[in-house]
Parts: structure tokens; sequence; C-alpha cells
């Protein structure tokens, strides 16, 4: 089964919210700009077209001959370094697709690791790209971590795209108009999940989050939604990245005996998990976040946590077609595929950006990414590199919707719609139920 909250909101948060009941799983819905398909719910815009669009920039009909050089920033060291893999693998698909097309432009990718904010790599892999020559770099793949490198990107004149950062923060960084990101802020996430844990017959819930910006935002959101659907939170207990020990925080929340606990960290719920099931608390009434919602068949004792619930930012990935089957070809040890349509998607935009702009500067890519993406309010739809090339080349206006859905950035650099699925575990431990 499948389960969808669409939704629409600017960096603002200027839309609407309205309940939706799914079968059983309520999740709320912000106003949405696309038609919805089957199993997905939205709610009518008062307009289609993103706020303060603008003119559209010209696009000049003709060849090109051109070379891009990306960076990408991805984990693959620390606690978030489930998230490398997909990404990186879902770049390089890209690439090699564009490449492949050959359609008047060439990219080359240059991989390095972000690693985690307990130890600094993160500004030596981007001292390194800088030093390559890049024009774009996607990434971060953390919040935290394009927080402690967004200025040294930004100031270089290069475009700094993430398809997975969704602290709610980052919508008001001074990034002169060089920061984007593919993945929704946390307010949507937040929005989906406190109403899910409520609608779902909990009166009370504690919160155990790990103490960064992507941590206390997603925890506030989730509070503020729960509270808001006649919940109570009665527990709130934080963390820092690189603990290792959590007793503590769970003795904090357990002792205020709550109906569900809300877990929003990385790796770090590998160990906090079975303890917190070992001192009693029912593994199936957990609810996890994308940060944590992983296959755990290899790490807990079976059944462990059935029935637990989580919420992830992205499509289906079922209904992708081979994208999945395409990915293992280019890295056949993934098991996980979180982020990695929005990361296929970071490149595709770069390089319309690029072709749109007839110029690989980082500066020209941005003054091209919305329009690309649709938040000029013109152009027509597409949804693959060569399909956008075949308009861009005549000098038309695009609309690119790709592998994560429609994008259409809004004047921060946002994306403006997003899908939030809610899965359950089944007995192995596996979310392989995307609920509705």
């Amino acid at each position: 089964m499948s389960v969808f909250a669409k939704a629409s909101a600017s960096r603002s948060v200027r839309a609407m919210l309205s309940g939706v009941a799914l079968i059983g799983v309520s999740a709320l819905v912000l106003t949405g700009c696309s038609s919805p398909g089957e199993g997905e719910s939205t709610t009518s815009p008062e307009s289609t077209t993103p706020a303060d669009a603008g003119d559209a920039l010209p696009i000049d009909a003709g060849d090109r001959e051109l070379a891009l050089k990306l960076g990408q920033l991805a984990p693959q060291s620390g606690s978030l370094a489930f998230l490398g893999p997909p990404q990186i693998a879902a770049a390089q698909l890209a690439v090699n697709d564009i490449n492949a097309a050959d359609l008047g432009i060439q990219l080359e990718l240059n991989v390095r690791d972000e690693g985690d904010t307990s130890v600094d790599v993160a500004t030596g892999s981007v001292t390194d790209l800088l030093s390559l020559g890049v024009s774009a770099i996607s990434g971060a793949a953390a919040s935290a971590q394009t927080r402690n490198v967004y200025e040294q990107v930004t100031s270089a004149g290069v475009v700094l795209m993430s398809p997975s950062n969704t602290g709610l923060d980052l919508t008001d960084i001074a990034d002169n108009g060089l920061y984007w990101r593919t993945a929704p802020s946390d307010v949507l996430q937040g929005e989906v999940l406190g109403n899910l844990i409520a609608e779902d017959g909990n009166s009370t819930l504690g919160i155990i989050y790990q103490n960064d910006a992507y941590g206390t935002g997603l925890a506030e959101t989730t509070k503020t939604n729960f509270e808001a659907g006649g919940g109570t939170v009665v527990a709130e207990s934080s963390f820092n990245t690189g603990d290792t020990n959590f007793t503590t925080q769970i003795s904090d929340v357990t002792a205020q005996n709550p109906d569900a606990i809300a877990l929003i960290t990385f790796d770090q719920s590998k160990i906090i998990i079975p303890e917190l099931v070992g001192s009693g608390f029912a593994g199936d009434k957990l609810y996890l976040v994308d940060g944590n919602l992983v296959d755990y068949s290899a790490d807990f004792a079976p059944g462990l946590i059935t029935g637990a619930k989580g919420t992830k930012p992205g499509l289906d990935l079922t209904t992708l077609g081979d994208f999945t089957d395409r990915l293992l070809e280019v890295d056949p040890t993934l098991t996980d595929f979180t982020y990695a349509p929005e990361s296929y998607d970071n490149v595709v935009l770069f390089a319309l950006a690029a072709f749109a702009a007839n110029d690989t500067t980082g500066q020209s890519i941005a003054d091209y990414l919305r329009q690309v993406s649709g938040g000029s309010g013109e152009g027509e739809k597409v949804d693959s590199f060569e399909a956008g090339v075949a308009l861009l080349e005549k000098g038309e206006q695009i609309d690119y919707d790709g592998f994560s859905g429609p994008i259409t950035f809004d004047e921060n650099g946002d994306p403006t719609e997003a899908t939030i699925g809610i899965y359950q575990y089944d007995a192995g431990n596996l979310p392989s139920e995307r609920l509705n």
C-alpha cells in the first residue's frame, strides 16, 4: 500500500493547512499546485504561479558546447553515512545520462566526504572542491553541515544545492541567491508526523532528539502539530552529536509514561531503540523520521519494532520504474535509496540551468535555476534532461519535474511542493509498508 501526504508551501510558509483523512491515517496537506495522482490528495491553491516569480530570462536558441564541473558533498563517514551511497550513485547516474545524451553539455563529477559535525571534514572537502574549479556543488546532505560550509561556497560564487537539507532556518540564510534545496523544509514533515501521532490515538508524547538545528526544528514542529491535534508532549530530552550513551534521555522520557515516543536522530537510533524497547516501552509506539527511517533487519532482533511508523519526504520509489535498478547498476551494494531522486534531480537542474544560460559559471546557473524548475510561472512541463534541452534549443521556457516530483523553486530556493511518505515497520524490522 502507499501513503502520500502532498504538501506545498513557500519558505515563508504562507499556505493554509487542512486535514485530510487517508484510509485510517490522516496527514496534513498544504495547498498544492499539481494535479493529484491516484492515492494522493491535495487542495487547490489560489494561484498556480509562485509569488514574486518575476519575468522569465531569455533563452538563446541554438546548439551549445559546454563543460560543467560539479562537486558533491555527501556523507561517507559519520552518523549520516547511510545517506551517502544513494546520493552519490544518483548523482553519478545523472551525470552518466547527461553525458551519454551528448546534447551540448558534458559534466564532470567530483565527490568528497562531508562527515558529520563531530569532526570537521566538510570544510576541507569544500576547499578541495573549490580548488578544482567546480561551478556547482550538490550537498551537503546534513543541514548542520550546510550551515558550516555555505558561506565558504557561496562567497566563491559557487552554487550549492542540497538534496536532503530540511532545516527550517536555511530558508533565510544570507546566500546571495546561491543556496537551493530539492528537499522540503521540516515544517512540512513535522506537520505530517505530529498529526499522524495524534490521529493514531495517542494522547501523550515523548520526544528524544539530537541537539542541532535539524533535531530542534523538527522536534518543535512535531510538538506544535501534535498539540494542535489535541495531544500533550509530556517529555523532551536532547543529546549532542557524537554522544554514544542515551540512558539519561531514555529514562527522562519513559519516566513520564508517554503513549508514544518520537525519535528525531540519525544512526544513534541503533543504540536508542534496543535500550528503549528493552526498558519495557512498546516498539510499535515508536515514530521515526527521515534521519533514521532505515532497514534495521541486520541490527535488531526480529519483531523488535513491528508496527512502528515513520515519515520521510519523497515519492514512493516503486512508482519510479527502473530508477532503483539503474542505481544498483552504478552501486550494486545499495540497500537504501533515501534522497536518491533528489540527488539525481540536483544534477539535472544544474545542467538545464547552465544550458539555459549558455554559461557554466555558478552565478549564471543560479540565475536560471528557479526558471527551469517552473518557478517563473512559465514553461512547458518536461520530465527529463533530454526533453528540457529539446525546448531550450528552440529558445523556449521549461518547467522540469523529475524523479523527486514537482519542484518549482520559490524566491528563496525552496521547493514549493513536497510529498511526505508514511511508513510502517514489518516483523523483519523493515519499513516495508507505505500506508494509506
